[in-house]
């Protein structure tokens, strides 16, 4: 969020996809106003979960006009994912990955079906191959996806973050902000769309060959101090911020949180 805060016309044309959990911080209400998606985790939820995604698209993202859509392919925090992932990739021959864990294909795969480059010809075979896969996710590690020409996805943007000492900012820390400043970095991949297999098969072994490259990636950078040298890895720049600008939005949500707290009250007081 800090690193997109600064880019004019990303913020008001982005649609966040993350766990229902966050609609109760103190951005919640933000979110909900800027019609951002939110998930309910769980296996019996699933199902559910990305049929009202598929309409959350239509009613909302392409309604709207938003141009960027964040997915988190791994499905919730690291520390909590890793053992089952690695679970996961031992009993199907993948790789146990450290630094990120396996993703899954669900939202994405909906995603691509509704507004990818290739939405008119799968439209009609969606249905029937979602019966057929059981391994759809709600989730989705940062993924931005673009969205610029019409009403269909150009380009998807591989987002990879390191944090220093490989402690990660978690959920307290960004609500309390009561971790020090710390210099995180981000590193960017841009993919076409239509390099992305339309089949769930396909989709899936591609995600997973991105984050195995993440996990080398990042394996490379706590090593080193850096990522990995390359053609497409030698641009960096600094993520500059309007302390201003930071003052006023806090301020918002401080007082939406006060709303949220007194409205709160205010049921229990009716409920009792």
């Amino acid at each position: 969020m800090a690193a997109w805060n600064p880019r004019p016309g990303v913020l008001p044309n982005l649609m966040w996809i993350m766990d229902r959990v966050f609609k109760f911080t103190n951005f919640g209400i933000v979110s909900v106003l800027h019609e951002d998606f939110f998930i309910q985790a769980g296996k019996a939820n699933r199902e559910r979960s990305l049929e009202d995604l598929r309409q959350h698209i239509h009613r909302y993202y392409v309604p709207l006009g938003r141009q960027f859509m964040v997915l988190f392919p791994e499905g919730g925090f690291l520390h909590k994912r890793r053992e089952i992932s690695q679970r996961f990739a031992e009993k199907n021959n993948l790789p146990k990955l450290e630094y990120v864990s396996l993703p899954r294909a669900g939202a994405m795969k909906v995603i691509m079906e509704e507004i990818g480059p290739n939405k008119n010809n799968i439209a009609s075979t969606s249905k029937d191959n979602s019966k057929k896969d059981g391994n759809f996710n709600q989730s989705i590690s940062p993924k931005i996806i673009d969205n610029k020409i019409g009403d269909s996805i150009e380009w998807i943007l591989d987002l990879t973050i390191a944090y220093p000492d490989r402690v990660p900012l978690h959920l307290q820390d960004v609500v309390c902000a009561i971790r020090p400043p710390c210099t995180t970095h981000l590193h960017y991949r841009l993919y076409p769309s239509s390099e992305v297999p339309t089949d769930t098969e396909g989709m899936t072994n591609w995600l997973y060959d991105r984050f195995i490259e993440k996990d080398k990636m990042l394996e490379e950078f706590y090593r080193t101090g850096s990522f990995p040298s390359g053609s497409n890895t030698n641009v960096c720049r600094t993520v500059r911020q309007d302390n201003l600008r930071y003052l006023i939005l806090h301020l918002f949500f401080i007082a939406s949180t006060f709303i949220q707290y007194k409205m709160f009250c205010g049921l229990l007081e009716l409920v009792w």
